[in-house]
């Protein structure tokens, strides 16, 4: 390293730096500073001298030159813990120990801010992360001038924790809102609203873990891929706001315990914390305790709200008075003078002498109480009667807010009727409108509201609750009808929806979705109420839940009810239930990639259909059997229950199931290398997945027709199909679907020889991946991108690419591709003449596939394999190599691997002299014909120009032979 300290670069010029471009042309600018060339460089870094930064991963001349470009700045954004390439530059450049978290800080900030795009690239449409989920901005926020100015101030100063604490109903909430929508230009990359359910009646105080979730799937991760520990999603949602800027608001906070794993690790970040106790243990923060109004802000509010002018003195004095009475307390003084404004012919003076007479005939014995309960109560006793009945039933509500439809179910009335009632209650201050159509109670009025409703008769109170349980469950059921895998067989539980709701209808699936999306915390919280109540109808509203929880997950949570109501079934004796429930909780581990669980599961569900000879639900399980085999690379079992699941299926019209197992069997052909079968099973399922208007079933089998085209050869036609699955899954708002396009027009691009589009697609899939938190996904595109590499030559970055996803598998434990990670480096190894390492990479890949039963796997790295030993060991080792593929192939009836293991053995017989036409070359020939690729015909091509020399050598070897020949 330098002797003198390299400072050629300062941290305001690394401020200055917003493009990748900007930083590279910075490093080559301390470069030059430092006196080296980029190949004193790479031999300085290779040095490895002791006092320099451990290395991992070789600073070549081409990795110089792209992070001079601007380029290959990290490595693999998956697990970027594993390369320090710039740690090394710089150390090689003199730059000083101190001045690293600078350069690092800069590179985390232009890698994870949005790039401009190439002139005339149109933009991509992608799923976009919620940005913005702060409830509506409150405009009469009066006397709160100073403490709106304190968080304010400490929001520039870049305080990152400011907490609220004051009593009940004293507007911590309104401030921080209010601040919150005044503060949202400065951070651009989200506002998020947090309720914590430190008091609200009826709910759960919000788990931290439950929270992190909430955040993280706000932020664009699929909740399938949400980590199960609180440590590592604290970690992945600091991980996701490093180097953002971001404004949460955590709303009633229970205490610090709750919130400090909720908090931002970023500085860039700022956290307004409302809660009713003072959290002195939470470091870092400036607090405030917000007091109630002084008085006269107390009678300024009284007036803006009630409309009144507060002319005279007498008016004056009363309104002190009736503020007073109210203890200067914010949420009190809105509810009294609410009314006010909707009744011109009553006065103050009439409501402060009614405030006082209904005070002394509570006789609560706490002011403030008192004043609150007073207001609540004169609301409430203003109400018509149907609107008083149905605030009271909005306290038997579970979840945390509800449309004119539920609403409609609690009082029974129609929702026409519902709405104009919300309404009305949002004017009179008795509800909280956080979303358009979406109402709430305070925690305060919802806790009155829960004692109101008890003063009903018990029919009358459980007989709402009935109807609202109705509401949802029917409701529910037709959102399933059109986003759920496999149809339901009929429920046998003996707790049925009772007389007729009035329930929504969906016209397509995205609408259906969207309202189960939007409603799943209240279904979940419908589960939770019923589950000691009423068990049957428990089970039934998880497995309506099934198909929303097998698109959007976590899978530990679908395990848990899947579970939960498999246990119930049993306990109830209802087999078609369990059944039911156990094909479902299959389902979720299968999900989850626990194929011996799922298939244990889904031979149960088989067993109690069965027994019970229903049809339907035989039909499901074999299906999903199927899916488990073929997983594990037992193909023929798999054929024969996606045979037997299509034959039950067609005798029972159920054309959904059809569909979906049509579509399973061409995945089972197209991975067998019978393209003809392949596509027949697609263009069937495709079809009527198309009549069904089913379009994730369309966008899947679309997506699967691509690939079958791709390995046919027809790469345009299958650019075509994965561009339209690609459209549907971004219509259908599906980011994993559209990740997995992108990958598949990636890998077509690679074998057309289209690189840069190949690598700018997977770089797509990869952002989206890393957006939602799909590890494997990232994994498996770094071994794509590694691919490509290799294809142009670029070995280096190919290694660098298959190490990252090797690391990153192995810390997850993703077997497969760590895997394919060994395959794809001992191909590159094979690439750079290190014949030796690529043996051993070769023969860990084949171990690592044969313990997952992958014989697909197998078979692929006993080819490369066999052709390795061929070119550089013997052909009797070459040979022993390419029969165990054969034996493979011809078990799982795949073609390719048949036809290319016979070719190997007919290469070795024909230089060991064992046969001079060997009959696996013609076997070979026929199946390369069969399959009908451009790949095959070539390969078929050349192997009969190989049988023609053999032929030619044995008839002879003077000129005149050969030239005949």
């Amino acid at each position: 390293m330098s002797e003198k300290s390299n400072r050629e670069t300062t941290r305001a010029d690394l401020q200055a730096v917003h493009t990748t471009a900007e930083f590279g042309a910075t490093l080559k600018r301390t470069r030059v500073a430092a006196a080296l060339s980029i190949r004193a460089l790479e031999l300085r870094a290779a040095a490895r001298k002791d006092s320099g930064a451990a290395t991992y991963v070789n600073l070549t001349k081409n990795i110089i030159e792209s992070m001079e470009k601007g380029h290959r700045l990290e490595g693999g954004r998956a697990a970027p813990d594993i390369d320090n390439r710039l740690e090394i530059y710089l150390w090689c450049c003199g730059v000083p120990r101190e001045d690293l978290p600078a350069w690092l800080e800069t590179r985390r900030r232009i890698l994870r801010e949005p790039r401009p795009p190439a002139p005339g690239t149109p933009a991509p449409e992608v799923g976009h992360a919620l940005r913005t989920a702060l409830r509506r901005d409150v405009y009469t926020l009066i006397g709160r001038d100073s403490e709106l100015a304190q968080i304010l101030d400490a929001a520039e100063s870049g305080i990152p924790v400011y907490t609220i604490d004051g009593m009940p109903g004293v507007g911590k909430t309104a401030l921080a809102i209010r601040a919150a929508h005044l503060l949202a230009d400065r951070f651009p990359d989200g506002r998020y609203f947090v309720e914590l359910h430190a008091h609200t009646p009826g709910r759960t105080v919000a788990d931290p873990a439950d929270v992190l979730a909430g955040l993280l799937t706000g932020i664009g991760v699929d909740t399938r891929y949400l980590p199960d520990s609180l440590q590592a999603r604290r970690d992945l949602w600091q991980d996701r706001l490093a180097g953002k800027r971001v404004l949460l608001v955590l709303d009633d906070a229970r205490d610090e315990a709750q919130i400090d794993w909720l908090l931002p690790a970023s500085p860039g970040c700022l956290t307004l914390v409302t809660s009713r106790r003072r959290l002195v243990d939470l470091g870092n923060t400036v607090p405030l305790a917000l007091d109630t109004l002084a008085p006269g802000s107390a009678v300024e509010l009284f007036a803006t709200l009630s409309h009144r002018r507060i002319g005279d003195t007498s008016d004056r004095t009363a309104v002190e008075r009736l503020v007073q009475q109210c203890g200067h307390l914010p949420l009190a003084i809105t509810l009294l003078a609410a009314p006010l404004a909707h009744h011109p012919a009553w006065t103050i003076a009439d409501l402060s002498a009614e405030f006082g007479a209904t005070a002394d005939r509570l006789g609560e014995p706490d002011a403030r109480t008192r004043a609150v309960r007073v207001a609540f109560d004169l609301s409430y006793q203003d109400l018509p009667p149907e609107r008083a009945r149905l605030f009271r039933r909005l306290g038997l509500h579970h979840g945390p807010d509800l449309d004119a439809y539920a609403a409609a179910a609690l009082a029974g009335i129609d929702v026409a009727a519902a709405r104009s009632e919300l309404d009305a209650l949002y004017t009179d201050h008795l509800l909280d409108e956080p979303a358009r159509g979406r109402y709430r109670l305070h925690d305060l009025l919802r806790e009155y509201a829960r004692a109101l409703a008890q003063t009903e008769p018990e029919p009358e109170r459980a007989d709402a609750e009935t109807r609202l349980l109705d509401y949802y469950h029917r409701t529910t059921a037709a959102a399933d009808r059109w986003i759920a895998r496999r149809t339901r067989p009929d429920s046998t539980s003996g707790d049925r929806v009772g007389d007729p709701v009035v329930a929504r209808e969906f016209g397509d699936e995205v609408q259906a979705l969207e309202w189960m999306r939007m409603e799943r915390d209240n279904l979940l919280a419908c589960v939770e109420h019923v589950a000691s109540r009423r068990p049957a109808r428990m089970v039934v509203l998880i497995g309506l839940l099934a198909g929303l929880l097998d698109r959007d997950g976590p899978w530990p949570l679908a395990c848990q009810l899947h579970g939960q109501a498999a246990a119930v079934a049993h306990d109830l004796d209802d087999e078609i239930e369990e059944a039911g429930a156990l094909n479902n909780l299959g389902a979720a581990h299968w999900r989850a990639g626990d194929f011996p669980t799922a298939t244990a599961c889904f031979q149960a569900a088989l067993t109690r259909y069965r027994s019970r000879g229903n049809v339907l639900g035989e039909a499901n399980a074999l299906n999903n059997l199927g899916d488990a085999r073929e997983e594990t690379g037992d193909y023929p079992a798999a054929v024969a229950h996606y045979q037997r699941a299509l034959a039950l299926y067609r005798r029972c019209g159920d054309v959904l199931g059809e569909a979906s197992t049509l579509n399973n069997l061409g995945t089972l052909h197209e991975e067998t290398g019978d393209y003809p079968a392949a596509v027949g099973c697609y263009e069937q399922a495709l079809a009527l997945y198309h009549d069904l208007d089913f379009r994730l079933g369309e966008a899947n089998t679309l997506n699967n027709l691509g690939i079958v085209n791709a390995r046919t050869g027809f790469s345009e036609e299958a650019v075509a199909l994965h561009q339209q699955a690609l459209t549907l899954y971004r219509q259908l708002g599906n980011r994993l679907g559209e990740a997995n396009a992108l990958t598949n027009l990636g890998i077509v691009r690679t074998r057309t020889g289209h690189y840069r589009e190949a690598v700018d697609r997977h770089h797509q899939a990869l952002a989206l991946y890393h957006e939602l938190g799909s590890l494997r996904g990232e994994a498996s595109t770094l071994n794509n991108l590694g691919i490509v590499r290799t294809r142009t030559g670029l070995y280096d970055e190919a290694v660098d690419l298959h190490d990252t996803a090797l690391t990153l598998s192995r810390r997850l434990g993703y077997r497969l591709v760590e895997a394919d990670a060994l395959h794809n480096l001992g191909v590159v190894r094979t690439g750079t003449g290190r014949y030796d390492e690529a043996v051993e990479l070769h023969q860990q890949a084949l171990t690592l596939y044969h313990r997952l039963g992958n014989r697909l796997g197998q078979i692929e790295v006993l080819i490369d394999l066999g052709r390795l030993l061929f070119e550089t060991a013997t052909a009797a080792a070459a040979s022993t190599t390419f029969l165990d593929a054969l034996a493979l192939a011809r078990q799982v009836g795949s073609w390719i691997g048949e036809a290319q293991a016979l070719e190997g053995i007919a290469r070795c017989r024909v230089v060991t002299g064992v046969a001079a036409v060997p009959r696996e070359l013609g076997q070979a020939v026929e199946i390369y014909h069969r399959i009908g690729t451009p790949d095959a015909v070539a390969a078929a091509t050349e192997l009969l120009r190989l049988r023609s020399d053999i032929q030619c050598a044995a008839t002879g070897s003077d000129d005149t032979g050969a030239a005949a020949c």
